[in-house]
C-alpha cells in the first residue's frame, strides 16, 4: 500500500531522468503511416472512428472552422491514448498532470480566440453582452461574459484533470483493500476484486468521454468564433 496516494501521479525516474516527455510521446507510437494499415481490419476500425468524429464535430462547424478537422482528430486521439495508457500498472498518465492539461487548454482556447478576432470581429466582440440587456446592466454583463470567457480553458484542464485523478484514486483505494483483505477476508476481497474490475471498465469510458468532451468544447468555442 502506498503511504501517498498521490504518489502514483509522479512521473516515474530512470537513473534520476522523469521519463514524463517519453509517457507524452508514447501515443505516438501507436499510430501508424496509413500505407501500413491498408486492407486490414484495424484500418477499417480507425476510419470508421475517424469518419464517426468528423460527422459528429465537425459538421456544425464553417468551412473556416473545418479547416481545424485535421487538428482536432489528432488532438482527440492522442488526449484518449494517453488516458488509455494510463490505466496500464506502473505507467505515468500525463493527463492526470493539470500543468499538461493547461498546456493543451490554453493555446487551443486562445487560438480560437484569436481565429474569431481576425475572421469576424463584431460578431465575437458582440458575444461579450447578450442581446436585449438591460442599459444599467451592461457593464456588468460585460465584466461577466469576460470573466466567463477566461474560465474557459481553465475549465478545460481542471475537467480533465479532475476525472482522471479522481478515477486512479478510486481504483487505488480498492485495489489497496483488496490486498489488505486477501488473506484475512477471502469474500470482502473478492467482492471488492470485482469491483476493481467494474470500476477499470468505467475508468476505461470516462478516458474515452473526456477526450471526446475536450475536443468537443474546442470545437464549440471555434464554433462561435468561425
Amino acid at each position: 500500500m502506498n503511504m501517498n496516494m498521490f504518489e502514483q501521479f509522479a512521473s516515474p525516474e530512470i537513473l534520476y531522468v522523469p521519463t514524463s516527455l517519453l509517457s507524452m510521446l508514447m501515443p505516438i507510437l501507436f499510430i501508424r503511416p496509413n500505407n501500413m494499415l491498408l486492407g486490414n481490419r484495424t484500418s477499417a476500425i480507425m476510419s470508421w472512428f475517424f469518419k464517426t468524429i468528423l460527422t459528429n464535430m465537425m459538421n456544425q462547424l464553417s468551412p473556416t472552422g473545418q479547416k481545424w478537422s485535421r487538428f482536432l482528430t489528432g488532438l482527440l486521439v492522442f488526449i484518449l491514448l494517453s488516458n488509455l495508457l494510463g490505466l496500464l500498472p506502473y505507467t505515468f498518465t500525463p493527463t492526470s498532470q493539470l500543468s499538461m492539461n493547461m498546456a493543451l487548454a490554453i493555446p487551443m482556447w486562445l487560438a480560437t480566440i484569436i481565429t474569431g478576432l481576425t475572421t469576424k470581429t463584431s460578431s465575437t466582440l458582440a458575444h461579450m453582452l447578450p442581446e436585449g440587456s438591460p442599459t444599467p446592466l451592461i457593464p456588468f454583463m460585460i465584466l461577466i461574459e469576460t470573466i466567463s470567457l477566461f474560465m474557459r480553458p481553465i475549465a478545460l484542464g481542471v475537467r480533465l484533470t479532475a476525472n482522471i485523478t479522481a478515477g486512479h484514486l478510486l481504483m487505488t483505494m480498492i485495489s489497496s483493500a483488496v490486498l489488505n483483505f486477501f488473506n484475512s477476508y477471502n469474500t470482502l476481497s473478492a467482492l471488492m476484486l470485482i469491483l476493481l474490475f467494474l470500476l477499470t471498465l468505467l475508468e476505461m469510458a470516462v478516458a474515452c468521454i473526456q477526450a471526446y468532451v475536450f475536443v468537443l468544447l474546442i470545437t464549440l468555442y471555434l464554433q462561435e468564433n468561425t
